[in-house]
């Protein structure tokens, strides 16, 4: 049985259900309501996030008490300019050491918040400030970086994360937009099940050149799962709708933010023109029906508003939305209940946003072998890479300024959004086809199947590759790259 349909017959707790209902359109909150979302945006070149608990209203029946920056979750939006230094004052008001990752960024690694890159921790009731000039230019965003283990209450299971927006110099403007708006996909008050966790096919069509002729049939471990989701700070039903008029042209940044799964967004009737992925515009924007984004990924898209009603943006998994995962869409002088209306099957692919390979492949290749340990870690499943836990010492050295090719080999019944610190990837291979021009930072490896990047070795320094799967980065699921 796979998780959602556990989740189905066990049935919602009643007040993810509550959040999650479709209401009428004259019960929607008037305008004294609170925003979507309640962060504000700080731009300039030097920023304050303070940590400390917060509470966060989904619902009026449904309050969560996390961790958060400067009072909210989401964070503030960070606006920067590429090129031109800041410096990021963090304080902790916890009782224990903090880091804080800025994701998509090309930073040193004592600027890039990770622990085993060697950067310096927030210390408890204390505080630091970082330097750094920030690039590239796109959607980044930050995050917490600690590690969780059998703690949900740490981590990036809290609401330490926000936007950051590194804005170009003249002509890098995507375009002219009516409205803009930041939405970031989160899941809530996670728990351990023993349900085997949903494989989260791409398409399940797909071939799987890693599927070994034999599966393991030991049980699996405990596995991290949630049912109160949320778009910004409210769910479904609760908050603001986006109103917007026909014929308006809205672009929307996505951030899945959360640390459980990946996570699919549609908007019925309508079609999301891709222009970005990860921050870093596409070679060839396409439309799309149904987006998908593993945690840690961004995708700014622009939809053309040309079919009036009142919609629900959401999940495609009623569980999913239900549970909270969704806002409304209103169209001026449209007084009606909101409508979900399921989209047509939609694989996702990367490659469409790409272009046909143009020159040789790298000389230097790195072959990783991703596999999964049933209950490894006593009651969890651990993960290994090329056999080997964490930290992989001399077994990944770079020569700086070399090209090389990283090809993963994804021998679980997951699917992992994979990331690499500080550097760019850009996709060479993957669903068995060739693209390039496609530049991420984490890039979703189907479940048993095989992906190919390419990146150039100029950020020295130790490099934290890892699953951003909050449990599978714990347990293992990581490696050191080092240059020689």
């Amino acid at each position: 049985m796979k998780r959602r349909e556990f989740i189905k017959l066990a049935g919602l707790a009643p007040a993810a259900q509550a959040i999650g209902q479709q209401m009428p359109a004259h019960m929607m909150p008037g305008p004294q309501a609170l925003l979507q979302s309640t962060a504000q945006e700080l731009s300039g070149t030097e920023f304050t996030l303070e940590i400390a608990p917060v509470t966060v209203e989904l619902a009026s029946n449904r309050i969560v008490s996390t961790y958060g920056y400067n009072g909210t979750s989401p964070g503030p939006r960070l606006r920067m300019k590429e090129g031109v230094p800041v410096t990021v004052n963090v304080v902790n008001q916890t009782d224990t050491p903090e880091y804080v990752h800025f994701h998509g960024l090309l930073l040193p690694p004592e600027a890039d918040g990770a622990e085993e890159e060697g950067s310096p921790a927030v210390p408890p009731h204390g505080s630091r400030s970082f330097k750094f000039t920030p690039t590239p230019a796109g959607t980044r965003w930050y995050h917490t970086h600690v590690m969780s283990m059998d703690d949900l209450h740490r981590g990036s299971y809290t609401g330490m994360f926000g936007f950051v927006i590194v804005e170009g110099g003249p002509g890098s403007n995507p375009g002219n937009y009516d409205q803009e708006h930041y939405l970031a996909l989160r899941d809530w008050e996670p728990y351990f099940t023993d349900q085997p966790m949903d494989n989260d096919d791409l398409d399940p069509l797909l071939s799987k050149p890693e599927k070994p002729a034999v599966l393991d049939t030991r049980p699996p471990g405990w596995e991290v799962t949630a049912d109160i989701f949320s778009i910004n700070d409210k769910a479904l039903g609760a908050g603001e709708p986006i109103r917007v008029r026909e014929g308006e042209r809205v672009l929307f940044h996505f951030l899945n933010a959360g640390a459980i799964e990946n996570r699919h967004m549609a908007l019925p009737g309508h079609k999301f023109n891709v222009i970005a992925l990860d921050g870093n515009p596409v070679p060839n924007p396409k439309a799309v029906d149904v987006l998908m984004l593993g945690p840690g990924e961004r995708i700014d898209a622009w939809v053309q508003m040309n079919k009036p009603g009142v919609w629900i943006m959401g999940a495609p998994e009623d569980p999913i939305r239900e549970g909270g995962m969704g806002i409304v869409v209103e169209y001026a002088n449209q007084r009606r209940t909101p409508l979900w209306v399921p989209p047509p099957p939609s694989p996702w692919d990367y490659t469409i946003f790409g272009k046909p390979p143009t020159g040789p492949a790298p000389t230097e290749k790195i072959d990783m072998f991703f596999e999964k340990v049933p209950r490894g870690a006593g009651k969890f499943n651990s993960f290994t890479v090329n056999g080997k836990a964490y930290p992989h010492e001399q077994e990944f050295v770079l020569k700086q300024g070399t090209r090389y090719r990283l090809t993963f080999h994804n021998r679980t019944d997951d699917s992992h959004p994979m990331h690499l610190h500080r550097h760019q990837l850009e996709i060479a291979e993957i669903y068995g086809k060739a693209t390039s021009g496609v530049i991420k930072d984490t890039v979703v490896v189907p479940t048993y199947g095989r992906a190919s990047v390419d990146f150039t070795a100029d950020q020295p320094g130790l490099t934290l590759f890892h699953c951003h799967i909050q449990h599978h980065m714990d347990y293992g699921f990581k490696a050191l790259l080092r240059y020689g």
